[in-house]
């Protein structure tokens, strides 16, 4: 390891400032593959990241229930045959604790903590002209300066702090589900009241009402949940798997969701019969997981293939849960998919249960939390506990909660105060030798993660290389590629149904976010073919010097 990075602690007593040649921001699974990659190159790089180890989403995301909705084997990286033979993952699904396991392995195997400064929050990132470097600062009185900076923040980190009136004067105990404690939390006795039903609240909600005295979940919009139907996973079919990973991982970069699991459909659900139709939809939901969308290749785009889709899974819901009043609570009104599609364990049944309420925020609004609990418009709800599952600011929320500054002071935050601008969702024009991994405008929350991730983290270390070896000192993004590419990628998205309904994907979930579908909808196939295309051609659609 470089001398320099190994004196940092000494480094920072003098107040110096540490030049790297690539700075990368977040040590989660975009972030450790991105240092794997630059390492290898022969570059001096470091990581930084504000928790105090690897893992990213994964070592927040410790709520009961918390667990990922792709399965483990594929949920997982790629770019070492070694790894992927030696690691042993035990569910279908694997919970959080697993996956953080895994990351530390990670971390371990291939030396990389000794290259991450952790409890490290960036504060700013400026980039100088005349210099053509990133110079970083952190909150804990880190500076630095290097060529390349790589924001490998994640799609899914910033999270949605509650902002009713009155969350400090309860007086009880309240959690954040993106914010978790790292010692578990007894419910027991407690009477708890959740806020939200979106992805983490589904994991949650199932655990927290089994220990819980009372479960309260005030619910605004219901979601699409599919069975996971989680299980141990069988010697002989990872056997299977471990033998055939390199065909798996290529039928992977070839669907459009980066899934090999994933059989999409080669027919519309409109010409096959009703009954046809409803056994797929049945074989998919006791297969389990979010594969069900792809049942059909036209639920996605089609209205009428949509709401046969959304109408068998409403009347599912509608079987599980024994109170009728209750089952039309949790029925979705919006299309299917406009929304991220939810994978759950005994979510609907949870709600068969003597000690959960459900109450409709719609119905009987939060007015304001107080000391024992949550006032609604037409009483209070008497808590121990106040568990806020409000999701994240996706894709756009990490970056912009930096302050970064590129070209003649240009801010971020001002360029993408109307939505994000990118080419590729891997870089922004007037950032130059900055990029993301998994932006806004790549398919990133579409798709497998780990799949994208990769093809990304690829085509940076590429680019680099390509610079450093053609002796070239900045690149940056051509303005009229970056608007072509936002007019392709909203051009995509309104061919389909996601801007059907208010979801995460548009920001929507924030208040005062400009409504605009972030991720791009066309498939990682599509996407990767004009990344390679834009390489192949030196880089066209930037500009080299």
């Amino acid at each position: 390891m470089d001398n320099s990075v190994k004196s940092e602690t000494a480094r920072e007593a003098s107040g110096a400032e540490l030049e790297l040649d690539a700075l990368i921001v977040g040590a989660g699974f975009s972030g450790m593959y991105m240092l794997y990659k630059v390492r290898n190159l022969g570059l001096k790089v470091l990581g930084l990241d504000e928790a105090s180890g690897v893992g990213g989403t994964w070592y927040w995301n410790r709520y009961p229930g918390a667990r990922c909705d792709v399965e483990s084997m594929e949920y997982s990286y790629s770019f070492s045959d070694e790894l992927q033979q030696e690691w042993e993952w035990t569910d279908r699904y694997s919970a959080q604790p697993k996956i953080l396991e895994y990351v530390n392995y990670v971390a371990d195997k291939f030396a990389l903590r000794p290259y991450i400064k952790f409890n490290s929050k960036v504060e700013s990132a400026v980039y100088h002209e005349d210099e053509r470097r990133w110079h970083v600062t952190t909150t804990d009185g880190g500076l630095y300066s290097a060529r390349y900076c790589v924001m490998a923040t994640g799609t899914l980190s910033s999270v949605n702090e509650p902002k009713f009136e009155g969350v400090d004067s309860f007086e009880g105990d309240w959690y954040v589900t993106g914010r978790w404690p790292h010692t578990p939390v007894d419910f027991s006795g407690k009477r708890v009241g959740i806020i939200g039903t979106g992805s983490s609240a589904v994991q949650a909600i199932p655990v927290i009402g089994q220990q819980a005295e009372t479960l309260t979940v005030f619910q605004r919009t219901a979601n699409y949940s599919i069975p996971a139907r989680n299980r141990p996973l069988e010697f002989e079919e990872v056997k299977r798997f471990k033998e055939n990973y390199a065909s798996i991982r290529g039928r992977a970069r070839r669907n459009r969701a980066g899934l090999a699991s994933m059989k999409i459909g080669d027919k519309s659900a409109l010409e096959v019969t009703e009954a046809e139709r409803n056994r797929e939809f049945e074989q998919r939901w006791t297969v389990g997981g979010t594969n069900f969308l792809a049942a059909f290749h036209d639920i996605g785009l089609d209205e009428g293939s949509n709401k046969s889709a959304a109408e068998f899974v409403k009347s599912k819901i509608r079987e599980t849960v024994n109170d009728p009043e209750m089952a039309e609570l949790l029925v979705p009104q919006n299309t299917i998919g406009c929304k991220r599609i939810c994978a759950d364990t005994n979510y609907y049944e949870t709600y068969n249960r003597d000690n959960v309420t459900l109450i409709d925020v719609n119905e009987a609004p939060i007015v304001r939390i107080v000391e024992n609990g949550v006032e609604t418009s037409k009483r209070v709800y008497e808590f121990d506990v106040i568990v806020y599952a409000l999701g994240f600011d996706a894709m756009t929320g990490a970056l912009l909660g930096m302050d970064i500054r590129g070209k003649s002071g240009l801010s971020l935050r001002d360029k993408w105060s109307d939505g994000p601008r990118t080419f590729l969702g891997l870089t922004s024009q007037g950032f130059p030798n900055m990029f993301t991994i998994t932006g806004p405008g790549s398919p990133s929350v579409l798709s497998n993660m780990m799949t994208s991730i990769e093809q990304h983290v690829v085509w940076i270390a590429e680019c680099i290389e390509y610079m450093e070896a053609s002796g070239q000192s900045e690149i940056e993004a051509d303005i009229d590629a970056e608007n072509d590419w936002m007019d392709h990628v909203e051009e995509v998205a309104s061919g389909t149904l996601r801007y059907s309904c208010n979801s995460w994907y548009l920001g929507a979930n924030i208040p005062g976010k400009k409504r605009i579908f972030m991720p791009y909808a066309g498939g990682l196939p599509k996407y990767t073919e004009k990344c390679d295309e834009v390489a192949a051609s030196g880089y066209a659609g930037f500009r080299l010097s």
